[in-house]
């Protein structure tokens, strides 16, 4: 791998950097973007038995909101339970909002690295026909800054590509996943306020 890493010159580095934070990105969002930790089916059943047993303290409230989204969602309508269903709606979106812009975190950057590896990988390449050209000379020329011109400029062409491509495959994959979870939380919300309003039981 370092052999590969000298070939491809000192443009191969900020790819190299590009490939660790993109892998970290996908660790990180496949652990949080997780349904059982966004939306969690159990949660509304739990809120139902709660208000049978006699309503819901401000202390539950705050334990719904370190719960998951979906529980920031309902504590926002638990909060506004007394409140019309046009005051309820608005801070469920109000808190929707807050929520939907929580789960797109580092999605831009995700996003970014896709568009930009393989113009990372270009500007390798231009690097490297550069010194391939400057190994004529009116003498000859050097084969073997001739041979490093070529390995620069297909390393990173190369691996501009290996990088964007995975970045954009989870890129898409997440946007999917989110939008996925957001109507699922928009459903859930709309179960629990026709609960609060005597709609269904």
């Amino acid at each position: 791998m370092w052999n590969i890493i000298q070939a491809a010159g000192w443009p191969i580095w900020p790819l190299l950097i590009a490939s660790v934070v993109t892998l970290a990105i996908i660790g990180e969002r496949l652990f949080s973007l997780r349904a059982s930790m966004v939306a969690p089916k159990t949660l509304l059943p739990e809120v139902q038995e709660w208000l049978k047993k006699g309503g819901v303290s401000k202390d539950v409230c705050t334990r719904l909101e370190q719960h998951s989204p979906l529980g920031q969602i309902f504590a926002s309508a638990l909060r506004n339970e007394k409140a019309s269903r046009e005051v309820m709606k608005e801070a469920i979106e109000e808190t929707g909002r807050a929520v939907s812009h929580d789960l797109e975190r580092y999605l831009n950057t995700l996003g970014t690295i896709a568009t930009i590896s393989p113009l990372l990988g270009l500007l390798g390449t231009v690097i490297g026909m550069v010194e391939l050209f400057g190994a004529f000379t009116a003498t000859g020329h050097d084969v073997a800054q001739f041979a490093r011109g070529i390995s620069v400029a297909l390393y990173n062409t190369a691996m501009g590509i290996v990088v964007a491509v995975p970045s954009m495959i989870f890129y898409r994959h997440f946007r999917g996943r989110i939008n996925g979870l957001i109507v699922e939380m928009e459903q859930e919300a709309i179960k629990l306020v026709e609960i609060l309003h005597g709609e269904r039981k």
